[in-house]
């Protein structure tokens, strides 16, 4: 498959992949998303933070619940290139769902290079299967779930649209999940893994590109949506560009380039009303 970054030099590679050099002012959208998350957690009745899935530090979830009984629920992943940030700058994508009538959960992972890309992924089933089996008890309906990620969190999202969950748990559905959304995600790691600053901590073998590139799966019985921003390098829109071709149309409907957003403040469309992604979230929670 081709992608942005064959046949070019290596600093030209790393340029494209380098989003935080494309926007220099990610530490203040960082910073404002880490206030405004901060907010919700205060702000918002009945959150619950730190909650357990799995055994290490990283394996903990926020809840964000809707007073609404049998509402669906949000599933929002971070992204960091899996090695950085945390489900503590994100809770800011919960109000606006919440206030529509959806219950949110944000997990956080182990990262790199502490931990491998399919540990994340393995770590996402665990995060889904503990909202499967307890989210419940928040008044939501499990069966009504919908995952939404960004970067290295929307190639999760990818991830768990194509998991197999019969391996994951005998107690869950084969299609727990049925629809995801992708914001600015990476489908194919093989131009990735050969991205300079990335690969002391991906530590990417020849054999885990396939292994674990959505682009190199089968196109899954779900759905999926991905959304680049019109400002991002000619890597990420050819990323979302592969995705949509590995799978088809059935399982991609959506592949948008949204004009004016950079890798960063596509994020922010999550909480701002009558933005493209936002829209396409509520419309697909009410059909999950």
């Amino acid at each position: 498959m081709e992608m942005a970054g064959d046949g070019i030099n290596q600093a030209a590679l790393d340029a494209l992949y380098d989003n935080r050099a494309r926007v220099p002012e990610h530490g203040q959208i960082f910073e404002r998303w880490a206030g405004a998350s901060a907010r919700a957690r205060e702000r918002l009745p009945g959150v619950q933070v730190d909650l357990a899935y799995g055994p290490t530090a990283g394996q903990r979830l926020d809840v964000f619940p809707c007073d609404e009984d049998g509402a669906p629920v949000l599933f929002f992943i971070h992204g960091g290139w899996w090695r950085s940030l945390d489900k503590s700058q994100h809770g800011f994508v919960a109000p606006a769902f919440v206030q529509g009538g959806a219950t949110v959960v944000v997990p956080n992972y182990d990262l790199c290079p502490a931990v491998s890309i399919g540990e994340i992924a393995q770590q996402m089933t665990r995060a889904l299967a503990w909202t499967w089996r307890e989210i419940g008890r928040f008044g939501a309906d499990r069966r009504r779930l919908l995952v939404v990620g960004h970067s290295a969190g929307a190639h999760l999202a990818a991830m768990m649209l194509a998991c197999d969950w019969a391996h994951v748990g005998a107690d869950l559905p084969t299609d727990l999940v049925r629809r995801s959304v992708g914001l600015s995600g990476v489908y194919d790691l093989e131009p990735v893994s050969r991205v300079g600053f990335l690969r002391d901590d991906l530590r990417l073998a020849a054999a885990d590109v396939p292994r674990w590139s959505p682009a190199s799966f089968p196109a899954p019985r779900g759905r999926h949506a991905a959304f680049v921003g019109g400002d991002e390098s000619t890597a990420f829109l050819a990323q979302n560009a592969a995705l949509a071709r590995a799978w088809g149309p059935r399982a991609v409907p959506v592949c948008e380039t949204l004009p004016g957003l950079n890798h960063f403040t596509i994020v922010d469309e999550l909480a701002e009303p009558g933005t493209r992604a936002q829209s396409l979230v509520f419309e697909w929670l009410d059909e999950v």
